[in-house]
């Protein structure tokens, strides 16, 4: 698996949500560049930033950091949250972002997504958030009457490289990551997907290297890192293989 620190951004600076509530972020009193630059040392090879004020509003607050971090830092860069429009994709690719994660328009406008991915190839990457199989948009809050495992079995047509999977009651909580829904994802798609939500501990990574699933490509891992429930120079030297190198998905 490829370990992927996580970096949320609030107003441009580090936090974590409790299952994607806004009004339970937690802020930490941490640089988001000098924290990407720590997890490179640590030996990351994929960096995961969310866009939490433009995933809700659109407001694009946070892009000058998210520029610092892309410069500061000799790994992939991968963003998610309001990438809505062909101005953002166009913006964020020019910034340097290697990975744009699309979530609200992948299920608004698929079609759109689409035309993206061809024109920006190597670039898109599918952001399945879902609360009991519904996914949800627009920074979690709004629902879409639409099951995940459906729209993931659409995501290669739609010239996807790989699938971000988060089971959004896990995330945050520090309970453990939803190994099994996400595995049904990947049976779905036939993508390479990217565990997300509830990862805690060294017994979670050890969980998803147990199930030796080709297509369980990395587990994305946050508030455990700034808990120090996990050191993630630790998790890397003891789960972090060459099997999925981050460069192709």
């Amino acid at each position: 698996m490829l370990v992927v620190p996580a970096i949320d951004l609030l107003g441009g600076r580090c936090v974590r949500l409790h299952q994607g509530d806004y009004a339970q972020a937690e802020t930490y009193d941490l640089d988001p560049v000098e924290v990407a630059k720590s997890f490179a040392a640590a030996g990351a090879r994929r960096i995961h930033l969310v866009d939490l004020d433009a995933a809700r509003t659109g407001d694009a607050v946070n892009r000058p950091v998210i520029g610092k971090i892309r410069r500061a830092v000799d790994v992939l860069v991968e963003m998610g949250g309001g990438v809505r429009t062909e101005h953002d994709v166009q913006s964020l690719v020019e910034l340097g972002v290697d990975r744009l994660v699309v979530g609200t328009v992948l299920v608004k406008n698929p079609d759109e997504v689409a035309r993206w991915a061809a024109r920006w190839p190597g670039h898109l990457v599918a952001g399945i958030d879902a609360r009991d199989g519904e996914v949800k948009v627009s920074g979690w809050e709004v629902g879409s009457r639409l099951q995940d495992v459906d729209l993931a079995a659409r995501c290669r047509q739609l010239g996807m490289l790989s699938i971000v999977y988060t089971n959004i009651a896990r995330d945050g909580t520090l309970t453990g990551p939803d190994l099994t829904r996400t595995l049904e994802i990947a049976e779905a798609s036939g993508l390479p997907v990217i565990l997300s939500g509830g990862v805690a501990s060294l017994a979670d990574f050890e969980a998803v290297k147990q199930a030796a699933h080709p297509l369980l490509a990395g587990v994305i891992t946050g508030k455990a890192l700034y808990k120090n429930r996990i050191d993630l120079a630790e998790v890397i030297r003891l789960y972090q293989t060459n099997q999925h190198d981050g460069g192709l998905w």
